[in-house]
């Protein structure tokens, strides 16, 4: 199956019902409790950055595989990629699990807790495999952050299949719908030509003279740019000495807006700035995509209803509109699968405000109580989604309470 409207077609779960089934996931979790918290720890502790997450795409897969799933490493030839399986109905649901750090930070966008989060939705859902008639997959999604991870298991085949796919994701406070960016991530490069700044200047082709127009050139630009788009970036290397002219300088800038079609129209502007630098300082630019563009988000409306209504059930308080409309926006390489099949994304709070997401502190508050309860509640908000979509008897949802 490939498109929700034929997830009606599926016959319901035989013997038990629907309340039943909720309570045995939900039994499940809390008995693998220690051993998902043990997880999000180790991996918390041991960040690894994209592509290079070989201890954590380990820990997934053996976490998984001790509970019977079938284990699939080095998926389609992604060497920190895997896929686990469990069941074989006709129906299928994908958790996705993020586990790379960011560079420098740490955990400080609480990928160790998808991970652990997606590892015991995968638990819940998989001794109901038969009785709900679905296989039950976990995806091991390497270097979501920048590196498209997702994108490049969708150009090897993966996730096409799927009947609806699924991750939480930590943030300081809970929002049920993504609305992402689409993004697009760039490595900047300017060649110039080394001399002595002092004795011969005069021979010299200034590359980090180049990357300081072009930032100037941005930041005017963006007085015209519309409100709902972002560009911004860091330079990683600007020269070595002073007395020396840079011959060559390195930086990375993202380029966000609402669409993939907005996107490609505002990284026009964005290059004749750094073109700008090139001409004006007589270094050669060169760009180069560090990946495919992240796409804005399609959400699935009937997941995303049941899962507001079960996190609601389950004590959940979502943000007022003003603070959701922050974290939100954050771009991700699910919005890529979410083109191919029914999706969703939702933001699980962890209580860390007046910090937010890629601040150290946010990397703080993703182990703890507050942490640890978020991860065990994405884990049973994704298996009660799961059996509502399934047996397409979503709850009806109570009256939204707000933080």
């Amino acid at each position: 199956m490939s498109d929700t409207t034929a997830l009606s077609d599926a016959p319901p779960p035989p013997a038990r019902d629907v309340a039943a089934l909720k309570d045995a996931a939900d039994r499940t979790v809390a008995a693998a409790a220690a051993d998902l918290i043990r997880l999000s720890e180790t991996l918390h502790a041991h960040p690894e950055t994209a592509w290079k997450e070989h201890r954590a795409a380990a820990w997934v897969g053996e976490a998984l595989a001790a509970a019977g799933f079938r284990v699939t490493p080095h998926y389609l030839g992604l060497q920190t990629a895997l896929l686990a399986e469990a069941g074989s109905g006709p129906v299928i649901i994908g958790i996705m699990a993020e586990y790379d750090a960011l560079p420098g930070l740490g955990h400080a966008c609480g990928h160790n807790l998808i991970a652990a989060g997606a590892v015991g939705a995968g638990l819940a859902l998989a001794p109901l495999a038969d009785e709900l008639g679905i296989t039950v997959r976990v995806y091991g999604t390497p270097a979501e952050e920048g590196g498209g991870g997702k994108i490049e298991l969708i150009e090897a085949g993966a996730f096409r299949d799927l009947d609806l796919a699924m991750m939480v994701h930590p943030a300081p406070v809970d929002v049920a719908e993504a609305r992402p960016f689409a993004v697009s991530h760039s490595h900047i490069a300017y060649d110039g030509v080394s001399a002595h700044a002092a004795a011969y200047p005069d021979e010299g082709v200034n590359a980090n003279d180049a990357f300081v127009l072009a930032q100037v050139a941005i930041g005017l630009l963006r007085q015209q740019l519309p409100a709902d788009t972002r560009v911004h970036g860091v330079q990683t290397v600007g020269g070595y000495a002073p007395n020396a002219i840079p011959e060559r300088t390195e930086g990375r800038w993202y380029t966000r807006a609402n669409t993939l079609a907005e996107l490609e129209v505002l990284e026009e502007r964005v290059r004749r700035c750094f073109e700008a630098g090139a001409l004006a300082s007589g270094a050669t630019l060169s760009i180069t995509p560090e990946s495919k563009p992240y796409s804005e988000f399609r959400t699935d409306e009937r997941a995303l209803e049941a899962y507001r209504a079960n996190a609601i059930a389950r004590g959940r308080v979502f943000a007022d509109p003003e603070v959701a409309g922050r974290m939100n926006r954050a771009s991700t390489d699910m919005g890529n699968v979410s083109q191919l099949v029914p999706a969703i994304h939702p933001y699980i709070g962890v209580d860390s405000l007046p910090y937010s997401n890629h601040q150290k502190e946010f990397a703080a508050a993703c182990v703890g109580p507050v942490a640890e309860k978020a991860l065990l509640d994405a884990a049973v908000l994704m298996a009660w989604t799961a059996i509502d979509v399934v047996t397409a008897t979503a709850p009806t949802t109570p009256k939204e309470s707000t933080a």
